[in-house]
């Protein structure tokens, strides 16, 4: 079975920090574009940061300088460290990827954790 299982949300104070890690598991030949979105109650889907399987990197103005994204093709693994949380970094975040399996591209996304950003 192919999966995304995203992990490390949490509560956090203001100004702390947390690590996300998406991992792609299951008969995956490969994976290639992988991003983090978030998302509030009644908004849409908002893109937070994009990494292309050769390290290309995209990032939302808002968390632009706060957050980083990385990912270990080895691992099948992306990461995102974010530093400096505000409150209006409370969402859930999910992982997507595009993902090699079972002879064609096919899009996942992951579960969601949820991140509260809070005092």
């Amino acid at each position: 079975q192919v999966q995304l299982v995203e992990s490390g949300g949490g509560l956090v104070q203001p100004r702390g920090s947390l690590r996300l890690s998406c991992v792609a598991s299951g008969s995956i030949i490969s994976v290639d574009n992988m991003r983090w979105y978030r998302q509030t109650s009644g908004k849409p889907r908002e893109l937070v940061a994009a990494i292309s399987s050769d390290g290309r990197i995209d990032y939302a103005d808002s968390v632009k300088g706060r957050f980083t994204i990385s990912r270990d093709n080895a691992k099948k693994t992306m990461y995102l460290q974010m530093n400096s949380l505000k409150s209006e970094d409370t969402a859930v975040y999910y992982c997507n990827a595009e993902l090699l399996y079972g002879g064609r591209w096919r899009d996942y996304w992951g579960q969601g954790t949820q991140v509260t950003v809070s005092s």
